[in-house]
């Protein structure tokens, strides 16, 4: 990770002096973390196994007081240092108890790409993907109403456009009557993660069914 010092009497070298000077700056801010505040956009700081990672939380679902969502992250920037892994894995439930603070460049020594590996198989965090909401508002463009049906996580994103099409269709010509007063619609979007408890689970029961009894529910 670091070049080893030699031990000649003298001044260290430029080189020998810049890695004792990372080094420092490594440990003050591992003893030392910029704390994080859920909302912030700031890259965070992570564990996976022995080592930190850099992860990019996903805007709008970073309020979670205990699982956020969240890309991990080129130590040095929003780039494919890991490969085509990175792009595969999308988003990621991480336990907030996991975030060690705002990342910091000081702890890229202590990343997998600096020890020369790829990112394991089991990062220790689950899929955070897509999902669906089917709406219930009282106008097309209105936040006057309530959420439906959530249905997710969609661990392929071409399976939620597939049940958002099946929804759509079944909904056609028949938004504004299968719940009096309002119009119902399905919206594509990310998997709100605080919020997993909510989602039914779309490989377990048809989404057209779901949807069924979740009308059934609101009008019975």
């Amino acid at each position: 990770m670091f070049r080893r010092c030699g031990h000649a009497p003298g001044r260290l070298s430029p080189e020998d002096q810049a890695a004792v000077d990372a080094f420092r700056a490594m440990l003050a801010a591992l003893r030392s973390p910029e704390p994080w505040t859920p909302g912030s956009p700031s890259d965070i700081a992570v564990r996976v196994g022995p080592f930190i990672e850099r992860a990019h939380p996903r805007p709008g679902d970073d309020h979670g007081p205990d699982v956020i969502a969240v890309a991990l992250q080129d130590p040095g920037g929003p780039y494919p240092l890991y490969g085509a892994r990175r792009w595969t894995r999308g988003w990621l439930r991480c336990e907030t108890r996991k975030i060690l603070g705002t990342w910091n460049p000081a702890y890229g020594p202590l990343t997998h790409a600096a020890a020369g590996l790829d990112l394991p198989d089991d990062v220790g965090m689950a899929p955070a993907h897509y999902a669906l909401h089917i709406e219930a508002r009282t106008r097309h463009d209105s936040r006057d109403g309530y959420t439906l049906l959530r249905l997710g996580p969609y661990t392929q994103t071409r399976h939620a456009q597939r049940d958002h099409d099946r929804l759509t269709a079944a909904l056609d010509g028949r938004e504004t009557t299968l719940v009096p007063g309002y119009r119902v619609s399905a919206r594509f979007g990310p998997l709100v993660v605080s919020d997993h408890r909510l989602y039914a689970d779309p490989y377990e029961t048809d989404a057209v069914a779901l949807l069924a009894a979740a009308v059934q529910g609101a009008t019975a």
